[in-house]
């Protein structure tokens, strides 16, 4: 393992000479915590660069003096890849001053962003020149483009538009030695070597900081057409969803799986949150259709409804009726993860498998946990591209702190459940620190070994994020 050292105060008078006032800063408690709350980071100093120049300097300067870098973005992320509470003390490198759109080429569909946009700006400001950025998760409020960037972010768009990696044409970033790359293309065909762009995205901070990227903007639907429709199981969602798009083709952009249980839990802990039904159906589908000017997009929902009753694969459900109506239908779906963390998981799971293999894996994981433990699942997630969201919760009364302790058994075995499938451990949040085992375990030993190699190549003194996505080298 490379030798790091931390943080001194020599090394800071002498960063602090090449940097514009107020690029370095004390940290915070949000600097040095994550949602969940299961690392607490620390950090010898918050460095936030205003240009991709500056984050050049500092990571230049992390390098001659192997101090160690720890990249956040909107602090967001689930596995832990934005805090280490394990290494000489750290420099945090922030992105929250990297906060300008650079450029909005409508006419091209390109909006050149800088890493510290927070998503919900960037969205705003594709709308403002009637484009649409598509990338559409729960956390926009407070995430930002690099960290959405740094783990290849997915969310409920990924059916029609893709995971964030697709929607990038280019990016510029500081490299570890304090190289700056400056790969800010806007072209869709550029075969001119290695692809770089690719090889930062969902890197998770480990390779380089991400300071702007060109992204791909898309026309805004004409019209939008949301649909909550109660299905008997999870294989009738998936029937479904292949008659959604043999009847509305690439439209679908949103096919959403939910169960009762994330009804439940938004009931008991957001008591005024109306529900939009009387019986909670044990399983329901979101699906969001988008049509383009001209295409009668309520028909083709009717359609959608009509063709699941016919074939018994729905027994009710509620077609939005207005943009007010389906915006109520949506944010349901948003309340779930807020409600899940009003509850308290014991264990959270972010697995990605087969379309096909999907109603089998949720046959099967319950009897797998039984064996465990006693327990409450809230199954939900993007089943338009096979990713659930799979957690694990105590039993009603009884608190989470009693059964934590099962929490590396619980993921253990879902985990190999969903590999033995053909799936992955980790669908749209990542490797983090969280996942660094799961990694090494389920891991093909051939794509190990090139990760390792390329880490050394693009960092060779161990400097950027220690420990994320990889164990120390």
């Amino acid at each position: 393992m490379k030798r790091l050292n931390a943080v001194t105060p020599d090394f800071l008078n002498a960063l602090e000479r090449q940097l514009a006032p107020g690029t370095l800063r004390p940290p915070t408690p949000a600097d040095l915590s994550e949602p969940r709350g299961i690392w607490h980071g620390a950090a010898g100093i918050v460095a936030a660069p205003r240009t991709a120049q500056d984050a050049a300097i500092i990571l230049g300067a992390a390098h001659a003096a192997r101090v160690p870098v720890v990249p956040i973005s909107g602090g967001t992320g689930l596995v832990g890849g934005q805090v280490a509470s394990d290494l000489p003390l750290p420099i945090v490198l922030s992105s929250e001053r990297l906060d300008q759109i650079r450029a909005c080429h409508a006419e091209e569909n390109v909006v050149v962003a800088e890493a510290g946009v927070i998503l919900a700006n960037l969205r705003s400001a594709a709308a403002e020149v009637d484009r649409l950025f598509p990338l559409m998760i729960a956390s926009e409020g407070s995430c930002r483009i690099g960290g959405n960037l740094a783990t290849n972010a997915g969310g409920m768009n990924v059916l029609r538009y893709g995971n964030t990696r697709d929607l990038v044409l280019g990016v510029e970033a500081a490299m570890p030695d304090g190289t700056l790359f400056h790969g800010l293309k806007r072209l869709r065909k550029d075969n001119t070597g290695y692809d770089l762009r690719h090889v930062l995205v969902g890197s998770e901070g480990t390779l380089g900081f991400i300071t702007a990227a060109s992204l791909r903007l898309f026309a805004r639907p004409a019209s939008r057409h949301v649909a909550l429709l109660y299905v008997h199981d999870p294989a009738a969602g998936l029937a479904l969803l292949n008659f959604a798009q043999a009847i509305a083709g690439e439209m679908i952009s949103v096919f959403e799986l939910m169960s009762a249980q994330g009804f439940d839990f938004i009931s008991e802990t957001m008591p005024d949150q109306a529900l939009p039904f009387g019986r909670t159906p044990p399983w329901s589908v979101l699906i969001e259709l988008g049509a383009p000017r001209g295409v009668a997009g309520g028909a083709l929902m009717e359609k959608i409804m009509e063709t699941g009753l016919e074939n018994g694969l729905i027994d009710d459900g509620i077609l939005a009726q207005s943009e007010r109506q389906a915006d109520s239908l949506l944010a349901l779906r948003e309340a779930i993860p807020e409600a899940n963390k009003r509850i308290g998981s014991v264990s959270s799971h972010d697995v990605s498998l087969p379309l096909s293999e999907v109603p089998e894996f949720i046959r099967d994981a319950p009897a797998l946990l039984a064996k465990i433990g006693t327990f409450r699942i809230n199954c939900f997630g993007h089943l338009g591209d096979g990713n659930l969201h799979y957690n694990v919760y105590p039993p009603k009364g009884q608190p989470k702190q009693a059964l934590v302790h099962l929490r590396d058994e619980i993921a253990g075995a879902l985990h190999e459940l969903a590999m033995a499938r053909g799936g992955s451990f980790s669908a749209e949040h990542g490797v983090g620190r969280l996942k660094v085992g799961d990694l090494q375990r389920f891991g093909d030993p051939g794509k190990l070994e090139m990760m390792r190699r390329i880490k050394t190549a693009f960092d060779p003194h161990g400097i950027m994020n220690p420990g994320a996505v990889l164990p120390r080298i």
